[in-house]
C-alpha cells in the first residue's frame, strides 16, 4: 500500500468553499476536462444530525500508461463512487471516494476534508483548510514488482492531479465569488428600487 497526502489553505471562507464544491467540475474549471459526467445517485439530510449526505458517480477519461492497459485491459474511461457529508454545525465537508474501475486489481480510497482554518483566519477574512489522503493498494496477488510499479504510478498520478485540481478549484472559487457578489448587488439594487417605488 502507498499513501498520498496533501494539504492546502484556500483564501476563501468555509461557506464559499463548501458551496463552490458542488461546482467543482463545471465549465469554470478548465483543469477538469477529464471529468465527463457527474451523476447524483442520492441526497438527503439526516433529521437527527442535520448532515447532508450525497452519493455521486463520477465518470472520467484519463490517459493511462500503455503498460498498465496492457496488464489490466479495459479503456481510459473510469468510474469513481463518491460519498460526501456536509456538516453545517461543525463547518466540515468530508468527501470519501473509491474507484469502481479495476477495483478487483487496484483499490484507491480517497478522503478529502474542508474545514475553517482558524490558525490562518483573521476577523472578517476567513480561510479554509483542505486535507487530502489517498490509500492506494494494488491487489494483483504475488507479483510484488508489478504491484509496486502500479502503486508508484498511481501515487504519481495523484500528485499531478492534486496540483491541477487545486488550480482548477481556485478558478471556480474566484468565479463563484464574482458571480454571487454580482447577484447580491443586483438584489440590493432591486430592493432599493422597490423601496423607492413604494415610498
Amino acid at each position: 500500500m502507498r499513501v498520498f497526502s496533501s494539504s492546502y489553505t484556500f483564501d476563501y471562507s468555509w461557506a464559499e468553499v463548501s458551496t463552490a464544491n458542488w461546482l467543482k467540475y463545471c465549465p469554470w474549471n478548465q483543469k477538469s476536462s477529464h471529468v465527463v459526467a457527474v451523476d447524483t445517485i442520492s441526497r438527503h439530510v439526516d433529521p437527527a444530525t442535520r448532515i447532508l449526505r450525497t452519493e455521486r458517480l463520477i465518470t472520467c477519461t484519463q490517459t493511462c500508461p500503455d503498460w498498465v492497459l496492457a496488464i489490466l485491459g479495459g479503456s481510459n474511461t473510469s468510474y469513481v463512487y463518491e460519498t460526501s457529508y456536509v456538516d453545517t454545525e461543525a463547518k466540515k465537508v468530508t468527501m470519501c471516494s473509491t474507484n469502481l474501475t479495476w477495483s478487483n486489481l487496484l483499490s484507491v480510497r480517497e478522503t478529502v476534508i474542508y474545514e475553517p482554518d482558524e490558525s490562518k483566519s483573521e476577523p472578517g477574512h476567513e480561510r479554509t483548510k483542505f486535507e487530502q489522503e489517498a490509500r492506494i493498494t494494488a491487489l494483483c496477488g504475488g507479483w510484488k514488482k508489478v504491484k509496486a510499479k502500479i502503486e508508484e504510478a498511481s501515487v504519481e498520478r495523484f500528485r499531478e492531479n492534486a496540483k491541477r485540481g487545486r488550480e482548477g478549484f481556485e478558478a471556480v472559487l474566484e468565479m463563484s465569488r464574482r458571480v454571487f457578489g454580482e447577484e447580491r448587488e443586483r438584489e440590493a439594487r432591486a430592493r432599493e428600487e422597490r423601496e423607492i417605488a413604494h415610498a
